[in-house]
């Protein structure tokens, strides 16, 4: 014996499943939109401030890197994608090796 689903049930359904989805791409949006890259230290200082948002940074994977930074900014790493571009460049701090970007922001 199994669950009657009535109408209501897959309206219900459907209508929170839409609404899941307005809300990803919604915030999908607002994080593109909020996203900048940016390619040195002095650079990053000037835009963590104005105007904010989510920082792409190149870091050279160090606790000592991330808490000057930290420091001396307030911004902290939010997130090292698991699919980020391998791209190889220079930590924005140190100059040393970094193999790809991170995402650094303010906590408010």
């Amino acid at each position: 014996m199994g669950v009657r689903w009535r109408s209501t049930d897959c309206e219900s359904f459907a209508m929170l499943k839409q609404m899941q989805n307005d809300l990803f791409e919604r915030a999908k949006k607002f994080r593109d939109a909020n996203s900048l890259e940016v390619n040195s230290y002095d650079e990053f200082k000037q835009k963590i401030d104005e105007p904010g948002g989510f920082l792409w940074a190149h870091w050279d994977g160090t606790r000592e890197t991330e808490d000057r930074i930290a420091a001396e900014t307030k911004a902290t790493i939010r997130c090292i994608p698991f699919q980020r571009a391998k791209e190889t460049g220079k930590c924005m701090v140190t100059g040393k090796p970094s193999e790809g970007r991170v995402v650094f922001a303010k906590a408010y």
